[in-house]
């Protein structure tokens, strides 16, 4: 039996054994995917027994993003974002890598295809790890303009002296004056989120042809979302993107690349509605 797991601090909330035991299940194949508690002095140790473990490879969620770096292989992705989420085992040494990339770029192509045909400008609000992320996918894609706004100009400035000359950085005061000439809008923070204060945007200042992605996924429709929606624009949930970085990394553990069914979905929204 091949087993993975997802490792954090904390990590009960994950819902990451529930969507990859599902496709084990949905698949036949005789594997098992687990919650792992490991605090930050336990983690090197944790993940260089990974093998003795019995694992084949790992998510790693908070606070040990940044840390499985300098444990592991990244590759150039997982470099460049600063954090990697996905461990394999390959002929005994341990790679690392980011799929909150793909997961970003993958349900965007799903929720609204050819969203980056024509694309001029893409607003994303926020500076962290995940807007790293997206910035990281959205300039693979060819996206020519990006505007970042943060409510902290440092780490807005910090985003652009790594990734480079497409990308430009607003105060967060001018945030609305950004959206007038937007094809899609990212929100990469926590506002909105379930007990966060709401991400203030007048989204009635964007183009009828925008998408906006929202990667908070508690609740499944976030006031942005909603906003957006009433107003006819198409969008990308975070629900979505969860479902679709999990693809590569079952698919490196387990030897079969999943589909993300709605069938699925319904399994994780509903199991979120009794948090």
């Amino acid at each position: 039996m091949r087993a993975a797991c997802v490792i954090g601090w904390p990590v009960e909330h994950s819902r990451s054994p529930l969507i990859h035991n599902y496709w084990l299940k949905a698949y036949g194949i005789d594997g098992e995917y687990r919650h792992e508690l490991v605090p930050r002095e336990e983690f090197a140790a944790f993940v260089g027994s990974l093998a003795a473990r019995g694992y084949v490879g790992a998510n790693v969620t908070l606070p040990h993003k940044e840390a499985v770096l300098t444990l592991s292989q990244p590759d150039e992705r997982a470099r460049a974002v600063g954090a990697a989420n996905t461990l394999w085992l390959e002929n005994g040494a341990l790679r690392s890598t980011n799929t909150d990339v793909e997961g970003f770029l993958d349900n965007l192509d799903a929720c609204a295809p050819n969203w980056h045909c024509d694309l001029g400008k893409a607003v994303v609000i926020g500076a962290g790890g995940a807007a790293r992320a997206v910035i990281y996918g959205l300039l693979g894609r060819g996206v020519p303009r990006i505007v970042v706004v943060n409510r902290t100009a440092d780490r807005a400035a910090a985003l652009r002296a790594s990734f480079g000359g497409r990308m430009e950085n607003a105060p967060w005061n001018d945030r609305n004056e950004t959206l007038g000439d937007a094809g899609l809008l990212v929100n990469t923070t926590t506002l909105g989120m379930q007990g966060q204060p709401a991400l203030e945007l007048e989204v009635a200042r964007l183009p009828t042809r925008a998408v906006v992605a929202d990667l908070v996924y508690v609740p499944s429709v976030t006031p942005l979302m909603a906003a957006a929606k009433a107003r006819g624009l198409r969008t990308a949930d975070g629900l979505g993107m969860l479902l679709h970085q999990a693809v590569r990394g079952f698919a490196l553990w387990f030897g079969r690349k999943p589909t993300v069914t709605s069938e699925l979905r319904t399994l994780v929204e509903a199991d979120l509605a009794k948090a």
